[in-house]
């Protein structure tokens, strides 16, 4: 029976806590990393609970694969400063999980489970000689500044027919508003700002807007799993085809069905707008199902064969 204990490591001197499921009779162990934000070691924000990464990591223990998820800097039990991490430091903590873990599951296969950001991380880290193997869920293609011009105009074009009026009437261009506000991020030369009075990592949306995980996706040589809803309006779905032509390694991608970026249906394409009441619902059985089989049908114990026949038998 699978058993979690919560766990701290280092990472630069950084202490980080998580969160370490040891499954039954394990085949393999994955490192699960949570999407950008305030989001602890689960994917829960303070108003709004996701349950990504802990949906993921269940589903893998019931699967018979350990894992290990943490909170961010800052976030948590963790220490440090969420507000000045860029996404380096973010990777360094990754690879320093994995290390981790690789002490915790020795003679294990060692996989990386990313969602969002935390694929971007994985796909990074997929080249490492420790890894055996990537999952990249809701994961972008494009560089960081082009994920965020995209998503404007998704979120913009979906708007409340009343939202778009009001709009039209006081003349407000969110398009030009937000390569406004990319080029004022650009511009700080402090790791944290404010805008609108609420305090952002500007340090790491510099680094976000320049990161361009297509750099990654070729030096991938091991198996990928690669997923995104139908109906994610945070990254563009036709990435999955994008990075089927870029990783090297063998490459399994699906677009499910009308799936949001938090991976819960969404017929509607209501996006964020509709996260609140989307997170009512448990994570999609079928994102579970695509993962734990295709981990089991890699690392899992061949299947029993059949006596052999015996030969001095007549028939």
């Amino acid at each position: 029976m699978a058993g979690s204990v919560d766990v701290r490591f280092s990472s630069n001197g950084c202490l980080l806590a998580g969160t370490y499921t040891e499954a039954a009779a394990p085949i393999a162990a994955a490192l699960v990393l949570t999407g950008s934000g305030r989001i602890n070691r689960d994917s829960d924000a303070r108003l709004l609970r996701t349950g990504v990464t802990k949906a993921v990591a269940e589903a893998l223990a019931a699967a018979h694969v350990s894992s290990l998820r943490y909170d961010k800097r800052g976030i948590g039990a963790s220490e440090g400063d969420y507000y000045r991490a860029g996404m380096a430091d973010v990777l360094a903590d990754a690879r320093a999980a994995l290390g981790w873990l690789a002490g915790r599951a020795p003679g294990l296969p060692l996989l990386v489970v990313g969602h969002s950001e935390g694929a971007i991380h994985a796909a990074e880290m997929g080249a490492d000689p420790d890894v055996a193997g990537v999952v990249l869920l809701s994961m972008p293609a494009q560089t960081g500044e082009q994920v965020l011009a995209w998503q404007t105009a998704m979120l913009a074009s979906r708007l409340p027919r009343a939202a778009r009026v009001i709009l039209w009437l006081g003349r407000t261009d969110i398009v030009r508003i937000q390569r406004k506000r990319v080029a004022q991020i650009k511009a700080a030369p402090t790791d944290m700002m404010r805008i609108h009075g609420a305090r952002v990592n500007a340090r790491w949306l510099r680094d976000f807007m320049a990161c361009d995980p297509s750099q990654a996706l070729p030096r991938i040589a091991v198996p990928v799993l690669a997923i995104t809803g139908g109906h994610d309006l945070q990254v563009d779905p036709g990435d999955v085809a994008a990075m089927s032509r870029l990783v090297t390694g063998p490459f399994e991608g699906h677009v499910v069905g009308d799936l949001s970026h938090l991976l819960r249906p969404d017929p509607g394409s209501a996006g964020p707008r509709g996260y609140r009441r989307a997170v009512r619902q448990p994570v999609s059985p079928e994102v579970l199902d695509l993962i734990t089989g295709w981990v089991t049908s890699r690392w899992g114990p061949a299947p029993a064969r059949g006596p052999a026949p015996d030969e001095s038998s007549e028939v």
